[in-house]
């Protein structure tokens, strides 16, 4: 009886190890967006390469929990809401991990703007705005993930949908701007890039939400409406 009760506190400690982990790596991936975002139209050369070069913290961080929930699969054959938990943590580090990739994307595409400052470049308001939705949503998501709530995610997914009508703005400013001067098509295509690695932060972080109300509620809730959602999350 005693051994029994300690092993299942050793799980308790093992899932609860993870899931900090989780919260680390996605520290880790809002830092790295932040950081592309504020780079773009800079010249710090330094802090760009800075930005790509962490991006291996990310990779590993995704390699050695995905590698804890083997083991745990393994060893502790999880059944109902464990293994939804672990089934949560393996989906929401993929997407962390892709998250990280759009930020380096980014940073990829900030170096290269950098390198062109003596040519004239569209404004970067319109992206950093559509950048700061999806942090918020990146925000919301890991804060819905450490604390298992799930009342803020019809909201997250309502955000999606902005930052997609967002993304369709730019696109539409960039191609009359690109129009008005044909000297900054090439400069005006690789912010189209970081348009749409903002756009895919944003899908990524809608995910992560919905990977919650899998784990509370035992429900698959991706490809619903919010509205949908919102009832699913009062029943």
């Amino acid at each position: 009886m005693v051994n029994s009760e300690h092993t299942s506190k050793q799980y308790d400690v093992e899932l609860e190890s993870v899931r900090a982990r989780v919260l680390l790596m996605g520290e880790l991936v809002e830092k790295q967006v932040r950081l592309a975002i504020d780079a773009l139209g800079s010249s710090d050369i330094a802090l760009i390469d800075r930005i790509i070069a962490d991006d291996h913290r990310i990779n590993a961080l995704e390699v050695g929990i995905d590698e804890s929930c083997t083991r745990i699969i393994a060893r502790r054959q999880p059944t109902a809401s464990d293994l939804r938990m672990v089934v949560m943590i393996i989906k929401t580090i993929t997407d962390l991990e892709r998250i990280g990739d759009e930020a380096k994307i980014i940073a990829f595409t900030a170096k290269h703007l950098a390198q062109k400052k003596s040519l004239s470049l569209p404004r970067f308001d319109k992206i950093k705005y559509v950048a700061n939705l999806a942090l918020d949503m990146l925000r919301r998501s890991l804060d819905a993930f450490a604390k298992l709530d799930i009342s803020a995610v019809a909201q997250i997914v309502r955000q999606d949908e902005q930052v997609d009508e967002e993304f369709r703005a730019v696109i539409r400013y960039l191609v009359s701007f690109m129009m008005e001067d044909p000297r900054t098509i090439s400069s005006a295509l690789e912010i189209l890039f970081v348009a749409k690695a903002v756009e895919r932060i944003g899908d990524h972080a809608k995910n992560m939400s919905e990977y919650v109300v899998y784990m509370v509620k035992g429900r698959d809730v991706r490809h619903i409406t919010a509205e949908e959602i919102e009832r699913e999350v009062r029943q």
